[in-house]
C-alpha cells in the first residue's frame, strides 16, 4: 500500500467524522490533512491502546526530534509531518506541546480542574488548530477561532467518551468540580441521575460556548474550506445534542454520525441550504 493510502487509512480509522468531512477538502489541502492526522493519531494510538506502549510513544518522540533535527528517520509518517511542517512554517512549541499531552496520557489518569483539562487540551487539540490554521493558510487573526474550534472538538470527544475513557483506559478528562459526583460511573450516575444530567449539560455548555466561538472566525475561511469545517463542527453540535436529549446514552453506545448524515450536511452547508447556525441565543438546557 502507498504512503497516501496508509496515511488516509490511518486517519479514516481512527476518527470517521472529521475524516468524512474533510474528503471534502480540495485534493492538495486533503493531502495534508492526511499528512498531519496520520501523525497525531499513530502517536495516541502508543498511549491509547491496552496495554499502553510507553516505549513505542517514547521512540516515536525521539524519532520526531531527529526529523525536526533534520535527519531522514526512514518512518515515513514522521519523516512526512516533517517535511509538512517545514513547508507550512508549523510553531516547533506545537509539536512539543502536542507530544506532552500524549505523554500525560500514559500516567495522568484523572482531570479534577477546568484549568487542568484545558492544559491538556492545548496540546491535544488546540495546536491541532493552528495546524489546520497553516495548512490552509489562514492569516493570524484566524489563530484564536482555530484554538477554540480544536478545544470545542476535543471537549466534544470527552463528552462522548466518557464511559469509554473511564473502562477501557481508566481515565477522566471532565473535571467533577461543584458537580456533586463521586465518579462518573453508570452506577454513580442511576444513583444521582439528576446530578448526571447537570454533569453532561454543564459541560455541554462549555462545549457549546467554545463552539460559538469558532464560528464567529468562520469568515476568515474561504469557502472551500469553510464548507468541510462547518460540516464537521454540525456533526459534533448534532452529537452534544442527541446526548443531551438523553445523558444515559453514553453508557450504550458511542454517538457517531454516519457518513450518509455528513454528506447530508455538506450539501446543506454547500449550497446553503437550511443549517441552523449557533447564536448566543441558541438555548442550551
Amino acid at each position: 500500500m502507498d504512503q497516501k493510502k496508509v496515511r488516509e487509512e490511518i486517519f479514516k480509522k481512527a476518527s470517521k467524522t472529521y475524516y468524512n468531512s474533510s474528503r471534502y477538502f480540495p485534493a492538495d489541502k486533503r493531502e495534508e490533512v492526511f499528512t498531519l492526522y496520520a501523525f497525531v493519531r499513530v502517536a495516541d494510538d502508543f498511549v491509547d491502546r491496552v496495554p499502553a506502549d510507553p516505549d513505542g510513544f517514547y521512540r516515536f518522540k525521539a524519532d520526531w526530534e531527529r526529523a525536526w533535527g533534520g535527519e531522514r528517520t526512514g518512518n515515513a509518517i514522521i519523516d512526512d509531518m516533517a517535511d509538512l511542517a517545514r513547508k507550512r512554517h508549523f510553531d516547533p512549541e506545537w509539536t512539543t506541546a502536542f507530544l506532552r499531552s500524549m505523554e500525560w496520557d500514559l500516567t495522568k489518569k484523572n482531570y479534577d480542574t477546568l484549568q487542568e483539562t484545558l492544559d491538556y487540551i492545548y496540546g491535544s487539540a488546540e495546536v491541532i488548530g493552528l495546524y489546520m490554521a497553516r495548512i490552509l493558510q489562514l492569516p493570524a487573526e484566524a489563530d484564536p477561532g482555530a484554538r477554540l474550534l480544536g478545544r470545542a472538538m476535543q471537549y466534544i470527544n470527552f463528552i462522548r467518551d466518557m464511559d469509554e475513557d473511564r473502562r477501557v483506559l481508566g481515565r477522566r478528562y471532565l473535571p467533577l468540580e461543584d458537580t456533586g459526583l463521586a465518579d462518573i460511573s453508570l452506577q454513580e450516575a442511576q444513583r444521582r441521575p439528576e446530578a448526571f444530567r447537570r454533569f453532561v449539560n454543564l459541560h455541554a455548555d462549555r462545549y457549546l460556548e467554545w463552539q460559538r466561538g469558532a464560528e464567529a472566525a468562520y469568515h476568515y475561511l474561504p469557502p472551500a474550506f469553510r464548507w468541510p469545517i462547518m460540516t464537521a463542527s454540525d456533526m459534533y453540535v448534532w452529537t452534544v445534542e442527541t446526548i443531551r436529549k438523553d445523558p444515559f446514552l453514553v453508557f450504550r453506545r458511542q454517538v457517531k454520525p454516519n457518513k450518509f448524515r455528513v454528506m447530508a450536511a455538506y450539501l446543506r452547508n454547500r449550497f446553503n441550504v437550511g443549517r441552523v447556525r449557533l447564536s448566543k441565543n441558541t438555548p442550551t438546557r
